[in-house]
């Protein structure tokens, strides 16, 4: 088996070899030992093409395969092929299934039974709320919340999942050495400890542009349905629904504000026949045919609640001290960055740095990337 996965990694490292490829070569040779034991004639006959071909026969890096496995040991990755054990059976039937996944974590069987949540990374605080307590209250009955850790409503998704209790998986569009966001590290890490967190990315490969659409397929194929939060208009969410829809997944929606930008691509995909969500028991209703064995199994309760109403962060004021209140005064659920708010209050730098640490560690406040604060 351990030959078996290296030639796979070989595969996979091959420029211009990709899943589709890789998984039309395993039908004809049923390995990926196989597969680079071929000929030259037998490889051609699979119509992958004569620079394909040449590319397999060429191969020769294997000490580099190698040192890639080791490194991926040595970070606490556990490397899963397809047909070995731990392989989601769900993303093996799609047809561009990765032929290698690198995880921290744990995948169960369990988490068939699972919902993939997706939106801007810019979103407005009603859909960060929302996020947050859908994905709370979905993981209450014992869904597991799939997303692509972004910032925005993927990582205000794996935050409820986890603080309810539940698991959460987070599909990467890097190699897991390379955390991205930076500052989802640490969410990074309760991902692995509370579910899992896996790409199809080998170590040290970056966070480049292309491979975000490529995990999308991924996150769909995971879960049983995609619900989409907040999207504007060309979102990467949007991709992630369509890929739910090619595999034959629910898609859902959350109505949003017609004004807003992040709202066109929600309620566009309404318009289109997603189905609405103002609650966890809009989905639950939708995906009742394919929930028939978790209720047998006693994991959903049959009376749901809906998801809880948005909060005020404000409401604390009256605990809040004369500085944190002109802080939050000018703040919004829109980041700001720290220098901007210290100019309009006229707060030097370690006045306003204090402050904010103080509002974040109460729980008022969260910092997105570079330094920029907004209302939770």
């Amino acid at each position: 088996m351990e030959d078996e996965k290296r030639c796979l990694a070989a595969l996979a490292s091959i420029p211009d070899i990709g899943p589709l490829t890789i998984k039309k070569l395993l039908v004809a040779f049923e390995s990926a030992q196989a597969v680079f034991g071929a000929a030259a004639a037998e490889l051609a006959a699979t119509g992958v093409g004569p620079k394909r071909v040449n590319a397999i026969l060429r191969f020769s890096d294997w000490q580099g395969v190698r040192r890639m496995l080791e490194r991926a040991e040595a970070a606490g990755m556990e490397v899963i092929t397809i047909g070995g054990r731990g392989y989601p059976p769900t993303l093996a039937l799609i047809p561009d299934c990765p032929p290698v996944l690198y995880v921290k974590g744990e995948i169960r069987k369990d988490d068939k039974y699972a919902l993939g949540i997706v939106g801007t990374r810019k979103p407005t605080y009603y859909g960060l709320a929302q996020a947050e307590n859908l994905a709370a209250g979905l993981a209450k009955k014992g869904f597991t919340v799939v997303s692509g850790l972004a910032r925005g409503i993927d990582s205000a998704a794996h935050r409820g999942a986890l603080k309810a209790g539940g698991r959460s998986i987070a599909v990467m569009g890097s190699g897991l050495d390379v955390p991205y966001p930076p500052e989802n590290a640490v969410l990074m890490q309760k991902l692995a400890a509370g579910g899992a967190v896996i790409t199809e990315f080998p170590p040290g490969t970056a966070p480049n542009k292309e491979n975000f659409p490529r995990r999308n397929r991924i996150i769909s194929a995971l879960s049983l349905g995609i619900l989409v939060v907040e999207a504007g208009k060309g979102s990467g969410s949007l991709i992630t629904a369509e890929c739910a829809l090619e595999q034959g997944k629910e898609v859902f929606s959350i109505p949003g504000n017609i004004s807003s930008a992040v709202s066109l691509g929600t309620n566009e995909l309404i318009k289109r026949g997603a189905r609405v969500v103002t609650g966890i028991d809009d989905i639950i209703e939708e995906l009742a045919p394919v929930l028939k064995g978790f209720i047998a199994e006693g994991k959903l309760q049959t009376s749901c609640s809906p998801a809880k109403p948005l909060g005020n962060p404000l409401s604390s004021n009256e605990k809040l001290s004369p500085d944190e209140r002109l802080v939050m005064g000018a703040l919004g659920p829109e980041p700001r960055h720290i220098d901007e708010v210290a100019r309009e209050i006229g707060f030097d730098a370690p006045r306003i740095m204090g402050v904010l640490l103080s509002l974040e560690l109460k729980g008022v406040i969260r910092q997105s990337a570079g330094k920029k604060f907004f209302i939770c």
